[in-house]
């Protein structure tokens, strides 16, 4: 098999784990906040900002595989 081939299919591979985590992350932060403002309308605005912070930190596990998966491909 060809050095470009492996690199190429490692870096899929490592993409592909990688943002596995991070997307079932934000659907479970979004499900739980939007139960949490069903249930508590009147700070419906503190839970979404939260819920934004909590995103963006679930989010840069999918920006470190992207990372990672560059430096497989052009190192």
């Amino acid at each position: 098999m060809d050095t470009a081939a492996i690199q190429l299919i490692s870096a899929g591979i490592a993409m592909g784990f990688g943002a596995i985590g991070p997307a079932i992350g934000s659907g479970y932060i979004g499900g739980k906040a939007l139960e949490a403002i069903g249930r508590n309308p009147e700070i419906g605005n503190t839970i979404f900002i939260r819920m934004l912070v909590a995103m963006a930190v679930t989010g840069t596990t999918g920006v470190y595989a992207l990372v990672v998966s560059l430096l497989i491909l052009y190192l």
